[in-house]
């Protein structure tokens, strides 16, 4: 899969696909991703990538040349499944969505800032917008790190054990269960001794009872759409 993000902040990014488990991947030629400078397509001497609302609006909006530079850039070369704009007004990620992205071949994140872009980029471009929660971010590095990471991890390769993302919360619409390592009594807390006992089929069918409960319990949200 390869990922293409378009940053205000590029450098914001220095650090987030640096740990082990992406590098190996990369280097594997699993994944590709690469960070895009928007100021490298602004306007003029400066570079400009921003400017003031039309109406009186206060705040800061990314202008739609820059943008548009910097994506018809990009689509010279590639072929977009998606082409996503971060967003608090979009649709609430959700791992089903995040199962669908994973078997994309080729995405283009869109990151805002200020008060985000100029509403003609998102008519012309955009065939995504996607919120990762109901409350706003100063910029859409943060939401577009979360959005690849949620994906990534789904891409067989990624992960050192590729069952450990299937058995994940949400993955099947329920919680997942409560997990146990060594030693099995710390501070006189027990593991419990359905885990000890080496009995595959009574030991899923705890955790399977567990995963409800705890659904059940923590999120009647989750609960009653399961039961649907």
């Amino acid at each position: 899969m390869r990922i293409d993000i378009i940053s205000a902040l590029p450098h914001y990014f220095d650090s987030v696909f640096e740990n082990a488990i992406y590098r190996r991947a990369m280097s594997a030629e699993v994944i590709d991703i690469q960070i895009h400078d928007l100021r490298e397509f602004g306007i003029g001497n400066y570079k400009q990538i921003d400017d003031y609302a039309y109406g009186g609006q206060a705040g800061m909006v990314l202008m739609p040349q820059p943008l548009a530079k910097c994506i018809e850039s990009l689509k010279s070369k590639y072929v977009y499944d998606e082409v996503i704009y971060l967003t608090p007004d979009g649709v609430l990620l959700n791992q089903g969505m995040a199962n669908l992205l994973s078997l994309k071949k080729t995405l283009l994140i869109i990151c805002g800032h200020y008060k985000g872009i100029d509403q003609r980029i998102r008519d012309k471009y955009v065939t995504k917008e996607i919120s990762i929660g109901d409350y706003v971010l100063s910029g859409g590095e943060m939401a577009a790190a979360v959005l690849a990471d949620v994906i990534l991890r789904l891409i067989p390769g990624i992960m050192s054990d590729e069952s450990s993302a299937l058995s994940d919360s949400h993955q099947d619409g329920l919680l997942a269960p409560p997990v146990y390592t060594r030693p099995a009594d710390f501070d006189g807390l027990k593991v419990p001794e359905i885990l000890l006992s080496g009995h595959d089929k009574k030991i899923d069918e705890w955790l399977e009872e567990q995963s409800m409960e705890r659904t059940k319990r923590l999120r009647p949200d989750m609960w009653e759409k399961f039961n649907h």
